[in-house]
């Protein structure tokens, strides 16, 4: 459970009391759109990274082993799936446009609703891809339309990088104040 406290400050002609009121705000955790998944550093889930000195190591991990942070084969194997086939299309174009996606929904005969409603607004919110809509106007109707263009981002990376320089300067500060 999280508590709120509010300051309430009442005001008369002839003092001036502060009451305090808690409020309950239920918590239910961090909403599972908005998280990734990490496994323990040292889990058979991820490959080594790091040597016993803490010094990165110089393997890169597979697209498959990425996704798996975004969305876990042990707890949504489907999407993971789904990403990954998706994620090896785009990465052998860089770009894709609304018939290259709709063929590859229905060539992997994938619903279209957990594609378009799951998988891909993931995808984006992490920063792996990027979507970009164009409206279209033709001239002989009024009837607009916008195609969906989808790219490889860095974003994910970048994001998680910033992450990663930030706390390393902070051990490497506090490591430094020590010794």
């Amino acid at each position: 459970m999280v508590l709120s406290l509010d300051r309430v400050v009442l005001l008369n002609e002839e003092t001036t009391t502060e009451k305090t009121e808690k409020r309950n705000i239920p918590s239910r955790g961090v909403p599972s759109s908005e998280s990734l998944y990490l496994p323990p550093y040292n889990s058979n889930e991820t490959r080594k990274f790091q040597d016993d000195n803490e010094v990165p190591t110089r393997n890169l991990w597979s697209l498959e082993e990425v996704i798996n942070f975004v969305f876990p084969k042990k707890y949504q194997e489907k999407y993971h799936e789904i990403a990954v086939k998706f994620l090896i299309l785009l990465t052998s174009k860089t770009k894709l446009n609304g018939s290259d996606i709709s063929l590859f929904v229905s060539e992997n005969k994938i619903s279209k609703a957990t594609f378009y409603n799951r998988v891909l607004p993931r995808l984006r919110r992490v920063g792996m891809i990027k979507i970009e809509r164009e409206t279209i106007v033709p001239l002989e109707s009024k009837r607009k339309f916008r195609p969906m263009r989808i790219s490889l981002s860095k974003t994910f990376g970048n994001y998680l990088m910033k992450i990663g320089d930030s706390w390393l300067a902070i051990v490497d500060d506090a490591r430094s104040r020590q010794g």
